[in-house]
């Protein structure tokens, strides 16, 4: 048998590794095209790469093409798969470098090829000093930029993960930084409530945060950006960074008349498969939400390698489904830490759910104990049934990370009633003895209190 992987980072060597496990080089030769240089690495990363606290691209690579051949896996960087014939079982494969095209033929196929940013007409420009931070050849090129150019002014456009996390990069590079947010708040993921408390701690470390504002274009001299138009006048930038967030990467997929959703993912099944012999995984893919019930596109490295290891076990012989997701998601600025799992409360509304919400203030310590700093915790819960819905936590150190208690309380479709009784750990190093995620419970169930008959 004879296995193509297209794409090389998480979701696509996460599956050729894993058919690997399964099946013998004598059973089954696997090739893997890459259309960059790097393979099976963390895009996750780059923000703090960026910023100083990764000291070095190359840790922020799992394993090498080298290190895969010598598992017995192919891969071809610098190849661009340019077509799929369905019917002939063929790729049809361009070397970047060599400038050649040829035909490869395939038994199994996997799709894997990520996300595309979302590039409005207004970012189609020729001048340079204009980036993205989706690859490890996009880490690299705003790098060489900051060393040679030496920018003093930046611009951010989208205040979602990406640009909250290179905003915080280049403020410690020491830029003057200006965050520009179409949205009336910054990380539309999150309610508009806990969005402010994060805009509040991004305006407290000197990046000038414009919220309600659209870009209408950019502008240049002598070849080289010189600042953003805006609704609200024009932004002076030595250096622009786009991140209006991604979109499933399915041009080549259409083409080949495989099935995309609403999304415009790729549609699969519970074992990843797309068709007879073909596979797909990562954000190249739409996935089932576990509480809203419908499809979504949730472009993580989370759910992109357990795709691929999933898809990559069928492919060895073996049985394995991936089970959806719910929208579990952290991040931090600076000190500060953003977390949220299951539903906002308008993804609830559009999901057709009534809801009542709490919100809370408490610590993630016993207030008594050294370190003790406050955190926000609001909870969602189904009205008629008290089923958590969905919880967001903004708050300092050992905030981000309760947010998997609500994670596993959510994907096992508790009420916030029985969240009331769970018996988690306490120390006051750790915790007050109320913990956060117990009082936020609590505090929801009351309001259901107040709204039944």
């Amino acid at each position: 048998m004879r296995l193509i992987v297209i794409g090389g980072d998480a979701a696509g060597m996460s599956a050729a590794a894993q058919a690997r496990r399964g099946r013998g080089p004598d059973e089954l030769e696997i090739h893997a095209f890459e259309l960059g240089r790097f393979v099976s690495y963390s895009a996750c990363g780059i923000p703090y790469w960026i910023g100083g606290v990764v000291d070095g691209r190359d840790r922020l690579i799992a394993r090498t093409p080298a290190e895969f051949r010598k598992a017995g896996i192919e891969v071809h960087t610098r190849h661009e798969v340019t077509g799929i014939d369905l019917d002939a079982r063929t790729v049809t494969v361009r070397d970047l470098d060599a400038g050649s095209t040829r035909r490869e033929g395939f038994d199994e196929l996997v799709y894997a090829t990520g996300a595309t940013p979302v590039r409005p007409p207004w970012a189609d420009i020729t001048g340079k000093g204009v980036f993205g931070v989706q690859t490890l050849e996009d880490g690299d090129a705003l790098r060489e930029w900051l060393a040679t150019e030496k920018p003093e002014t930046a611009v951010v456009i989208g205040a979602g993960y990406i640009g909250v996390e290179i905003a915080e990069a280049l403020i410690k590079r020491g830029l003057r930084v200006t965050l520009v947010e179409r949205a009336q708040q910054p990380m539309g993921t999150i309610d508009d409530d806990m969005g402010a408390l994060l805009a509040t701690t991004i305006r407290d470390l000197g990046i000038d945060l414009r919220t309600g504002v659209t870009v209408q274009g950019l502008e240049t001299a002598n070849g080289k950006i010189r600042a953003v138009a805006t609704d609200a006048g024009p932004l002076p930038a030595g250096v622009v960074v786009i991140g209006l967030g991604v979109r499933p990467n399915t041009a080549l997929a259409e083409a080949a008349g495989l099935p995309l959703g609403a999304t415009g993912g790729l549609r699969t099944d519970q074992r990843q498969q797309v068709a007879g012999g073909v596979w797909a995984a990562g954000d190249c893919t739409e996935v089932h939400h576990r509480v809203s019930g419908g499809q979504v596109h949730v472009p993580l490295g989370t759910h992109a390698n357990k795709q691929g290891r999933v898809a990559g076990i069928n492919i060895g012989g073996g049985h394995a489904t991936f089970p959806g997701v719910i929208g579990t998601a952290v991040t931090k600025l600076c000190d500060l830490e953003v977390a949220r799992t299951g539903l906002s409360s308008a993804e609830a509304a559009r999901a057709r759910f009534e809801t009542v919400t709490a919100t809370i203030e408490s610590t993630n310590r016993a207030g008594y104990f050294p370190g003790a700093v406050p955190m926000t915790v609001k909870v969602i819960a189904e009205r008629e049934t008290g089923m958590l819905l969905g919880a967001q936590i903004v708050g300092r150190t050992e905030a981000a990370k309760r947010i998997d208690a609500f994670a596993v309380a959510i994907w096992n479709r508790m009420t916030v009633g029985e969240m009331t009784g769970l018996d988690l750990g306490y120390a006051p190093p750790y915790a007050p003895v109320w913990d956060p995620i117990l009082v936020a419970a609590r505090k929801a169930e009351q309001e259901l209190d107040r709204h039944r008959p």
